[in-house]
């Protein structure tokens, strides 16, 4: 172990350990922009300077290694100028417009500006300008690009996507789309990692608050709403609401003071995906199909398998995601009945995700209903739109999700997190393989994170012996598949979800820089199963009566029509 001092407070060091690792540990706060721990560690931003005694100049606190003896501050004269002198540069070269980004609050740069008291431009900024496709999902402005690379290394290390590259070097670096292509032709996942990375407002999603507003303002209009099982982990950030106050039964509340006819919970339709999936998985083993079966839920995922490995979309399961199920479900039952008094059905989701707002736009979707959703809000929006609407959201009172469509168990809540798919559907398709409830210890995949390529398990179930696995993040998923490719692994059934961690720590997930949240987020999510009465999707009495009363059973003709889709049949 190595001796270092940091602002006069002891502390011991491993070999190769960073200054900026050890000043944490002595409770030091050095400022960073650019970093990120084992994926940009650069040093290009500059404002994480120190001195370092007996050194002339300032040591870079992020990549530079302490000694034995060392003796660092942090807080000097000489460095807080430094450090204004290193955001003034940057400030040099950034649209700063922060009363309207989007971003103003939780941006990084805007935050250090202001702790550092910048004070004013000697000169008026002179910033890149881009042209945009308006209509894609993920938005990007080079005016307010700061050229920390965070995108670049996140896309590429992270994710396996590489949407993002640089050019130039030192101050004449800019970013932008790989070889000059069109972000459409990047192969872009929309997993949105990129903007969840982004410390400004370079990144962002498309902006459909306005689109909801109008329909929530036409009185020929139903509007319905729905929210993902992670919405409920993480919604309160961007409302002021404390996590363990930001209740389902408040969240409720909160839709229903935004004006929303009709208030429902993905969560059910999570259930009905269980029975459909796992049914089909069933089915799947029973006819000998290509091994092994993937989970569908996840269109960031979908969206990379097609653009990237389209060797294995036929082993996709052709159930849709659950809210293009739930669309599905509301257009053609609701729906008809809104018809019925000159009324149409507007389906809208909350989402912590980007990619859905692709997913719902895709005509192969459709039923005879229409299409299934409308339009999607990331967990982000939304959060906009209570601010925007005045909700002092802090005193709801605890509503329930309406009936019958507001119903659902523990399993589906777990689809928030990594792994909580594949156990969900471990823990109906023993039942519906064995005519028993398994023992939830046996289909447990709470181990599964993103900081390992992927977790497996085999289960032992009416005789037969299933090997599962589960990945997130798609760098882990890549691997995977190479092994899959090279007959290195085998596997029966495969749960992959697009972001690290998965909707928990989705791209349309509320920002914190430099703080990873999505195990905190995850807890909630188990928690929430926990103390559910009901743990099995097939034990869900308004799934039951959905199919007695409208689909017939699971995998039937208008089951088949309204909740699945064949994946070969449509390209990105």
């Amino acid at each position: 172990m190595l001796n270092v001092t940091i602002d006069g407070v002891r502390v011991e060091a491993h070999e190769g350990e960073t200054i900026l690792s050890a000043a944490r540990r002595a409770g030091a706060d050095i400022p960073t922009l650019c970093w990120m721990k084992d994926i940009n560690e650069i040093g290009s931003c500059r404002v994480w300077v120190v001195e370092v005694e007996g050194q002339d100049g300032l040591a870079a606190a992020c990549n530079a290694p302490v000694f034995d003896g060392m003796s660092v501050r942090t807080k000097s004269p000489k460095i807080v100028e430094a450090r204004r002198f290193s955001v003034k540069t940057i400030l040099s070269k950034h649209r700063g417009e922060c009363t309207t980004c989007k971003r103003s609050g939780t941006c990084a740069l805007q935050s250090l500006a202001f702790r550092l008291s910048v004070g004013e431009l000697e000169r008026e900024p002179d910033y890149r300008r881009e042209a945009w496709d308006g209509s894609f999902p993920l938005q990007r402005d080079a005016s307010k690009c700061i050229s920390c690379l965070r995108c670049v290394a996140e896309c590429s290390k992270v994710q396996h996507c590489s949407v993002w590259d640089f050019s130039g070097s030192a101050g004449q670096r800019s970013v932008g789309v790989k070889e000059g292509l069109s972000i459409d032709a990047a192969k872009c996942a929309l997993c949105g990692q990129c903007i969840t990375h982004c410390p400004t407002g370079a990144l962002t999603e498309r902006d459909d608050v306005d689109k909801v507003l109008a329909a929530l303002a036409d009185p020929n209009i139903l509007t319905v709403v729905q929210v993902a099982p992670a919405i409920r982990t993480a919604w309160g950030e961007g409302v002021g609401v404390p996590r363990d106050e930001a209740t389902p039964g408040r969240l409720a509340a909160a839709l229903r003071a935004v004006g929303f006819d009709r208030v429902f919970d993905t969560d059910f339709a999570a259930d009905l995906t269980i029975m459909e999936e796992g049914s089909e998985f069933i089915e799947w083993i029973k006819e000998g199909k290509p091994r092994p079966m993937f989970t569908s839920c996840c269109p960031g995922w979908v969206r990379f398998a097609k653009l990237h490995y389209p060797e294995f979309v036929g082993q996709l399961s052709s159930s849709k995601s659950p809210h293009q199920m739930m669309g599905a479900v509301v257009k053609n039952t609701i729906g008809k009945q809104a018809a019925e008094q000159g009324k149409r059905v507007f389906c809208l989701s909350i989402m912590p995700c980007l990619a859905k707002k692709y997913e719902c736009d895709v005509p192969q979707l459709a039923t005879e209903g229409g299409r299934d959703v409308d339009a999607v809000l990331t967990t982000r929006e939304f959060d906009r739109l209570l601010n925007m609407l005045s909700i002092d959201c802090a005193t709801l009172p605890e509503e329930p999700f309406d009936d019958p469509l507001g119903t659902s168990t523990g399993a589906a809540t777990l689809f928030g997190r990594t792994g909580g798919v594949m156990e969900a559907a471990l823990r109906t398709a023993t039942y519906l393989l064995t005519g028993e409830n398994p023992p939830f210890e046996a289909c447990d995949t709470s181990d599964a994170t993103p900081e390992r390529p992927w977790t497996d398990k085999e289960l032992d179930v009416a005789g037969m012996n299933l090997r599962i696995a589960v990945a997130s993040g798609l760098e882990n998923a890549s691997r995977l598949l190479e092994a899959l490719k090279a007959g290195e692994a085998e596997y029966d059934f495969v749960e992959v979800m697009a972001c690290p961690g998965g909707c928990v720590a989705g791209g349309g997930q509320p920002i914190a820089f430099n703080r990873e949240l999505g195990c905190e987020r995850a807890e909630v999510l188990n928690r929430l199963d926990g103390a559910d009465e009901l743990r099995f999707s097939h034990e869900n009495l308004d799934i039951q009566a959905l199919y007695v009363e409208t689909l017939g059973k699971p995998l039937s003709e208008r089951a088949e029509e309204w909740l699945h889709t064949d994946q070969r049949e449509w390209d990105i």
